[in-house]
């Protein structure tokens, strides 16, 4: 033979190609379209990236996934960084990802626009769920870094403003991997706290980068829980924060914040002069119409005083006269009485009472004799009929020695030889207990 052949068995096969693959091409960018996404119980990512023309298997194991501000989804067109590899169980070259991120738009901007969807069909932003702002809280809470220039300028405004009022500054971080924590860590204390009547959550402003801490979900849930209304102040006014959508009131700078979280103390001084004004006027406008109606009333009252008096001789001079008719009736009926009353001297209504008296024992006497015969009599005449039932009450036929006999699934009385069969079964009632028996014979 002028050469030797080299053969390969499928496995040394597909692990030349490995090793060629892994050896000439390096981490590499690659752009394309995720399809057929699936996560097992494994937390990985396993999908097709593919174009109009190609394909190619992807995977993207659950440690990267803690650097992805956003989740990969079907029909997303990515540009991902990774390397070359064959999975030689099924001899498939796949590309091992190491970092992803939308295409023709920031990840950032992505994860933002995902999460405010989310949360926006879960109802977060509706407002229905949003608490009323005090209209002059008296204590105000304050999350924010200590040191940045929004704190300084929160303080001063609010002093301006309304200089006695009580702050409770809690101090966080407004940006980095441990502020999301902090936040939600102070809102739930300021919560635990129920000290102050509003909170003021913000910092200045920054890139997307800078604002994230703002835009994550733990801290919109940790705002939409809050007992306490919370007015998220993040960034400058043409920065929007998934805290903005969440939280009770969004002001556009920390500064707008305070200016909104509590009027200015000599506008609502003014307010209350003018309020006591026309409280006054209105006071003095009533009074007058009441002495107007009471002087009214006054000499309507005079007038009806003259007439009054006269009623009251009027009425002096009516009872004179009754008061003569009544004692002249008097006279007359006592004169009429005198006859009527010999009368009744005269028949002595005490003895005929007593006659009454004896008439009626002797009645009573006479009725109770006729209820006693009428008793006797009654009861004579039930024993006869229990007597006449016993005689023809079919059970006393057992007493002498008599049964009656019962098909014992139908409980018909058989009373002729005609209605029964061979094997049948029969209930035998006796004088005294049942007892159950199957035809033999039948005559």
């Amino acid at each position: 033979m002028l050469f030797e052949r080299k053969v390969y068995t499928v496995s040394e096969l597909t692990k030349k190609i490995r090793e060629t693959l892994e050896v000439n091409f390096d981490l590499i960018w690659v752009t394309g379209e995720i399809s057929n996404l699936r996560t097992p119980s494994s937390g990985h990512y396993y999908f097709t990236l593919k174009d109009k023309e190609s394909q190619i298997k992807a995977v993207l194991f659950r440690p990267q996934l803690r650097f992805l501000k956003f989740l990969p989804q079907d029909g997303m067109d990515i540009i991902c960084y990774g390397r070359l590899t064959v999975y030689e169980k099924r001899g498939e070259y796949q590309i091992i990802i190491e970092y992803l991120e939308p295409k023709g738009i920031g990840a950032l901007s992505f994860a933002f626009e995902q999460l405010k969807e989310k949360l926006s069909k879960e109802g977060l932003f509706d407002q229905a769920h949003k608490k009323p702002i005090p209209f002059l809280p008296k204590r105000i809470g304050i999350i924010t870094s200590p040191t940045g220039a929004a704190i300084r300028d929160m303080i001063q405004i609010i002093g301006r403003r309304f200089s006695n009022l009580e702050i409770y500054i809690y101090p966080v971080r407004v940006q980095g991997e441990e502020a999301p924590s902090e936040i939600v860590k102070a809102i739930y204390e300021m919560n635990q706290w129920g000290k102050v009547d509003v909170i003021i959550l913000g910092r200045g402003g920054g890139s997307l980068e800078d604002l994230w801490a703002f835009n994550t979900e733990e801290v919109a849930r940790a705002i939409f829980d809050s007992k306490i209304p919370i007015i998220s102040a993040v960034g400058h006014e043409i920065d929007f924060t998934i805290a903005d959508f969440v939280a009770d009131l969004r002001a556009p700078t920390p500064s707008a914040a305070a200016e909104l979280v509590v009027r200015e103390k000599w506008e609502l001084m003014r307010l209350i002069e003018q309020h006591k004004s026309k409280l006054l006027a209105e006071f003095f406008r009533n009074l007058e119409k009441q002495k107007e109606r009471l002087n009214l009333l006054d000499a309507v009252l005079k007038r009806n005083t003259l007439n009054i008096d006269r009623s009251k001789m009027r009425l002096d001079e009516l009872f004179g006269k009754m008061e003569k008719s009544i004692r002249s009736i008097i006279k007359i009926n006592h004169q009429n009485l005198l006859p009527l009353h010999e009368k009744i001297i005269h028949l002595k209504p005490t003895s005929l009472l007593n006659q009454c008296k004896t008439k009626t024992n002797e009645l009573k006497k006479d009725l109770i004799h006729l209820m006693n015969n009428k008793l006797v009599d009654e009861k004579n005449r039930l024993a006869n009929l229990i007597s006449i039932l016993d005689e023809i009450n079919p059970l006393s036929v057992l007493k002498r020695g008599y049964s009656i006999v019962k098909d014992s699934i139908t409980q018909r009385i058989i009373t002729n030889s005609k209605e029964l069969k061979k094997g049948q079964e029969v209930e035998v009632n006796l004088k005294e207990g049942v007892f159950w028996a199957d035809v033999t014979r039948i005559k």
